[in-house]
């Protein structure tokens, strides 16, 4: 039975393997440090409320994670919710899990105005899921600075 569970300190080393999957998958474009992943964990489970991690399971299973983020956009009047990451091992593709996890968020904030969340165009699955929940590409190319 499928269930979305706040992420907790416990789950560090299933969390942090799956991390690790979901960095050397097509999902992701660029190679990230072991020690920014483990610090996005440890936010992710602190009570700073700045980023979320969930955990999606199948049972007693942890079979995937998903961490998730708010923020003000101006031309849309009013909060946003990013969609920072979602995995789901293997065995748990294909069984309707993306689909709820994505139903159960946006039912649980309602103050979004706008879900957003990035993909790689090569992660055709993943496209088609977001596709089929109704999210359309936004034509503008991202720049960044990172410190």
């Amino acid at each position: 039975m499928f269930q979305l569970k706040k992420m907790t300190m416990e789950m560090h080393d299933q969390v942090l393997e799956m991390v690790e999957q979901f960095y050397h998958s097509e999902a992701v474009c660029h190679s990230v440090p072991r020690e920014r992943l483990e610090q996005t964990f440890a936010d992710a489970v602190s009570p700073d409320p700045v980023l979320e991690g969930f955990v999606l399971t199948e049972g007693d299973s942890i079979v995937g994670f998903a961490y998730i983020t708010e923020y003000y956009a101006c031309e849309v009047g009013g909060r946003c919710l990013m969609f920072e990451e979602l995995f789901l091992k293997e065995e748990a593709r294909g069984k309707g899990y993306g689909t709820r996890f994505f139903e159960e968020i946006m039912k649980a904030k309602p103050q979004a105005r706008r879900f957003r969340l990035e993909v790689t165009r090569s992660n055709e699955k993943a496209v088609r899921l977001y596709e089929h929940l109704g999210f359309s590409f936004l034509e503008y190319d991202q720049m960044v600075l990172d410190r």
